[in-house]
């Protein structure tokens, strides 16, 4: 193809492949045996302090560097021509004491295949985007412009950040999307020998599994991009960051008392739109999205930066199986559940007089599916308490009714909270009971929700019920939120 790659070629879908749903947003990593463990312990001794001081030294060596290249320089003046002479020859040497300070953790990095000039692609689209480590790919790069919150820029790696001559993200700006994409078109489509605009399109982390839903913002100016892919062919993963999995600093502490790692970047050839593609960019992103994912041998999975905010909402009030709100929702969808809504038919009736344990057979009856259907059994999977072998109802009940009333304010999943863990029938949760709804609605601690009770149970009745809840949080503050009528405001934490 002499190094071209056009979209009439090399499509690729993934339904062949897909055999199971995925979670692209769950890692679990733990150092299952004593071996590990005691590899770890000694190597956190001997190791790794050696290693935190040369790449801190690393570190503030290029932040030096990059202090003096940007002397004199204000951020309008990066914003409004690229850097020349003296300023822009520092480059190379940021990035080959960026690459030692990745060498130095022990992490050898491997390029594959030839960057291409910013004539012949103006944008580099990287995937999948799976680790803060991934910022190895602006030293491999030759410090590609990369797209940055302003807010990000307020540490001492800013001025690091600074000299890759970002793509800013206004997140005050209410028009913050628009002017992103018309700086990205700007660059993309300028004369000036701007460094090339690098761009993660999954726009979150994801487990490496598959690649997620591409934004378009990167595809507007219609020119060619050159795919970049990332990959880390290590015996242990201790890199992947991720939803639901270790934070950062673990992995970090893993990563850095392992003997050695590795990352492979590879440059695909350059991805040439067709004259249907200039005119879409979804289209343009869906496309160049599968050529990546063939050369990765992985899925595709319509899965977005929403579904990491509906994940983390979930974890924030506590709804049962909240690191896999978004598969149960795909699950709810195969099975037909979500158009029937026969979940909260059931809620409102509540579950007076039924066990709220049920076994797989008991769990496919209520919800009029078939045993047989695989999509059936990985539903169950996801409720069921490994010990017993036996599955909450009520728990998937209420994940189904959060997934449903999701925009809705959350005072509403909360009358149907109070009608699933209320085994009398009678409206009433006792101190256990309400104790079951607030640390899987309003994500209070054990200690906090017994506290809740004991204030608003007002008479020391022994039971609340829902209006009498409701009265009591109307009055305090810290559950303002449960009126708020869109539960997409809260934020969770970005990555």
């Amino acid at each position: 193809m002499n190094g071209k790659m056009h979209s009439e070629t090399g499509a690729f879908s993934s339904d062949g492949m897909r055999a199971e749903i995925l979670n692209p947003f769950v890692h679990k990593l733990e150092l299952d045996n004593t071996y590990d463990k005691i590899k770890t312990a000694i190597f956190t001794v001997i190791l790794l302090p050696f290693r935190v001081i040369v790449i801190c030294y690393l570190i503030v060596t290029a932040w030096l560097i990059a202090c003096i290249g940007l002397y004199g320089l204000s951020e309008e003046d990066l914003r409004r021509k690229p850097m020349t002479g003296w300023r822009r020859a520092l480059k190379p040497l940021i990035c080959f004491i960026g690459k030692l300070s990745y060498l130095a953790g022990g992490m050898a990095i491997t390029i594959r295949g030839r960057q291409a000039s910013r004539q012949e692609a103006p944008i580099l689209v990287v995937a999948p985007h799976s680790s803060f480590l991934d910022s190895c790919i602006v030293y491999a790069t030759k410090m590609s412009s990369v797209i940055v919150r302003k807010e990000s820029m307020d540490n001492y790696v800013g001025k690091l950040i600074n000299y890759t001559q970002p793509v800013y993200v206004w997140r005050d700006d209410p028009n913050s999307r628009q002017n992103t994409i018309k700086e990205i078109i700007e660059r993309a489509t300028s004369k000036e020998d701007w460094p090339q605009v690098l761009i993660f399109p999954e726009g979150t982390c994801t487990n490496r599994s598959c690649l997620i839903t591409f934004k378009p913002g990167g595809f507007y100016p219609g020119v060619p991009v050159q795919p970049v892919t990332i990959r880390y062919p290590n015996a242990r993963d201790t890199v992947t960051w991720t939803w639901e999995g270790p934070g950062a600093l673990k992995l970090l502490w893993l990563t850095l008392t392992q003997i050695h790692s590795s990352c492979e970047i590879e440059f695909l050839p350059v991805y040439y739109p067709s004259e249907e593609e200039k005119r879409d960019p979804k289209l343009y992103a869906r496309n160049v999205r599968d050529v990546m994912a063939k050369a990765l041998g992985v899925p595709v999975l319509d899965y977005t930066y929403d579904d990491c905010r509906l994940i983390a909402r979930a974890k924030q009030l506590g709804i049962p199986a909240a690191p896999s709100v978004r598969e149960v929702s795909e699950l709810r969808t195969h099975l037909g559940l979500e158009r029937s809504q026969l979940e909260l038919h059931v809620a409102a009736q509540g579950m007076s007089g039924r066990p709220r344990w049920v076994t797989s057979a008991e769990f496919f009856a209520r919800l009029g599916i078939s045993a047989a259907d695989p999509h059936a059994q990985r539903l169950f999977d996801i409720f069921v308490q490994r010990s017993t072998g036996l599955a909450s109802f009520p728990d998937y009940l209420l994940c189904a009714a959060f997934l449903s009333l999701q925009h809705a304010p959350l005072s509403q999943l909360l009358s149907y909270a109070f009608k699933l863990y209320d085994s009398t029938g009678t409206g009433r949760l006792t101190a256990t009971h309400f104790e079951e709804v607030a640390t899987r609605c309003l994500g209070l601690c054990q200690e906090d929700a017994q506290n809740t009770f004991r204030q608003a149970d007002l008479d020391e009745k022994g039971y609340l019920t829902y209006d009498e809840f409701i009265s009591y949080a109307q009055k305090k503050a810290e559950f303002c939120h449960i009126f708020a009528t869109d539960a997409a405001h809260q934020k969770p934490k970005t990555q």
